[in-house]
């Protein structure tokens, strides 16, 4: 089942630019690490060392955060969209 993954503007560079990307997986922990297999850097940078979701890292299924969902086990379907968001600090 194929996943639409929108590529926030900060890891474009992983992606050769295309803020989207079709991506297999049934959950949100299968579709990173295929998109870690086809565009390499994106683990790092989305998961921390334990394989937990970072803290400024936030994940939507459709408009749904992951974190009040089921985490990295949240299922997915066909045509869903997993849109990365980094937490934006400032004053």
């Amino acid at each position: 089942m194929s996943v639409i993954v929108r590529v926030p503007a900060t890891l474009r560079a992983l992606t050769a630019g295309e803020s989207e990307v079709a991506v297999e997986g049934s959950t949100v922990a299968a579709v990173i690490n295929n998109l870690e297999d086809s565009h390499p850097g994106f683990k790092e940078r989305i998961l921390d060392d334990a394989g937990e979701l970072r803290r400024f890292v936030n994940l939507f299924v459709s408009d749904d955060d992951v974190r009040f969902l089921n985490g990295l086990s949240t299922e997915v379907t066909t045509g869903e969209t997993l849109s990365i968001v980094p937490a934006v600090a400032g004053g």
